[in-house]
């Protein structure tokens, strides 16, 4: 099973930035050969789909309420992918995952095939 873990939460005031780092500990895996999602849950809330990227590095999805402030990218020198976040707001508070995902047009927690570590982030005055 791949084993995903992200990176890089903490707790940021309102309007400040984050970026998340994804990366694996699995022998052979490699982000280039999957279809991506960053995903996030807050409390009492389902998990839901951020953005998301095919195998070719193309951003295929990013929810409304993060377009123009959240950013996907990937590094294949790196083997790593990453959620740079801008301008946050508090209801941006949630655990951060990134998975691996069945198809990267379903941007959607149903469609996550290895879901990774979360991370933090708290935003918060």
């Amino acid at each position: 099973e791949v084993q995903l873990q992200a990176s890089g939460g903490g707790l940021v005031q309102p309007g400040g930035s984050l970026s998340l780092s994804c990366a694996s500990a699995t022998p052979g895996f490699n982000f280039d050969d999957y279809d991506i999602g960053w995903f996030r849950q807050a409390p009492g809330k389902e998990r839901e789909g951020v953005a998301c990227f095919n195998e070719a590095g193309v951003t295929t999805y990013v929810a409304a309420s993060v377009k123009g402030r959240f950013t996907v990218s990937r590094d294949s020198a790196k083997n790593a992918v990453f959620l740079q976040m801008n301008s946050l707001k508090y209801e941006d508070s949630a655990v951060y995952y990134c998975a691996t995902i069945a198809h990267p047009t379903y941007c959607r927690a149903n469609y996550i095939h290895s879901l990774g570590q979360g991370t933090l982030v708290t935003v918060s005055s």
